[in-house]
C-alpha cells in the first residue's frame, strides 16, 4: 500500500477497509486480518493498525472477540456506507459543485456523462 502525506496513515488504512466493505469483498460477520497480520502485509507499525482498529470499533464497524480476532459487525456495510456518504457530502461535493459551476456544466451534461460511465463500467 502506498501512502500519501496529506492524510494520517491510520485513516488511509480505514479507507482501505471501507473500500473492501463497500465493494463487498468483506461481508458483515467476516473475520478480518489480525493487527500483526495487517501490519506485516501493508508494512506499517502495528500501533498504527491498532489505531485504525480502535477507530473502526468506535464507529461500530468492527468488534473484537477476545482471543479469536476481529470481525465485521452485523451492520458494517450500512454503517460504512453512511459514513462515506457523509464524508463525500461534507468534503468532496462542495469542490465538485464549485468546479461544475466554474465550467458551466449543466446537470443534463452531468447526467449524460454519468450514464456513459455506468455503461462502460
Amino acid at each position: 500500500m502506498e501512502f500519501n502525506d496529506n492524510k494520517a496513515i491510520y485513516l488511509q488504512i480505514t479507507d482501505l477497509f471501507f473500500d473492501e466493505i463497500l465493494m463487498k469483498k468483506w461481508k458483515n460477520g467476516d473475520r478480518i486480518p489480525s493487527v500483526r497480520e495487517l501490519a506485516v502485509n501493508i508494512e506499517v507499525n502495528p500501533n498504527t493498525v491498532m489505531r485504525t482498529y480502535s477507530y473502526l470499533q468506535d464507529k461500530g464497524i468492527i468488534y473484537n472477540k477476545r482471543g479469536i480476532g476481529y470481525f465485521l459487525s452485523d451492520d458494517a456495510y450500512s454503517t460504512t456506507l453512511k459514513l462515506k456518504k457523509e464524508e463525500f457530502v461534507k468534503e468532496d461535493l462542495p469542490q465538485i459543485f464549485k468546479t461544475i459551476s466554474l465550467l458551466d456544466i449543466s446537470f443534463d451534461d452531468l447526467n449524460k456523462l454519468y450514464q456513459e460511465y455506468i455503461q462502460n463500467n
